[in-house]
């Protein structure tokens, strides 16, 4: 009975993903957004916040700053645009083009930055931000 019923559960109930990119936690207050779990995002990305606050200020064309503990943009965001945001730097900047793992670092070689697989080994050039990877 139990193998039965298992052959009629869908697959994807039995694929469980290592690597999941953890939802924006904040506020409104006032004019701004504050989100306070952004540092945690940065880590399990594996990448320096200062890059990632980069990119997300540029993406939603707003300003911004970092506390010691959270984020504060300069005007009101949605959460669903901020995690939208979030998804997309994983794509361009975690998440390794060929095998779509998350096992990568940030290389810069002479004035070119490149996405290095620590799972497949594969190397791809990716557009900088001017700011530090490490």
């Amino acid at each position: 009975m139990l193998k039965k019923a298992r052959k009629e559960m869908p697959e994807s109930v039995f694929e469980s993903e290592r690597f999941e990119i953890p939802k924006v936690l904040g506020h409104i207050q006032g004019s701004r957004t504050v989100i306070s779990n952004f540092f945690a995002i940065a880590d399990v990305l594996g990448r320096n916040p200062e890059h990632l606050l980069k990119y997300i200020l540029k993406e939603l064309a707003t300003p911004g700053t970092l506390t010691k503990s959270a984020l504060i943009l300069g005007a009101k965001v949605p959460a669903s645009r901020v995690n939208e945001k979030v998804r997309k730097y994983a794509s361009e900047y975690v998440l390794c083009p060929d095998c779509g793992k998350p096992d990568t670092k940030i290389i810069k070689e002479g004035e070119l930055f490149f996405i290095r697989c620590q799972a497949c080994g594969s190397k791809h050039q990716v557009k900088s931000l001017k700011a530090s990877f490490t």
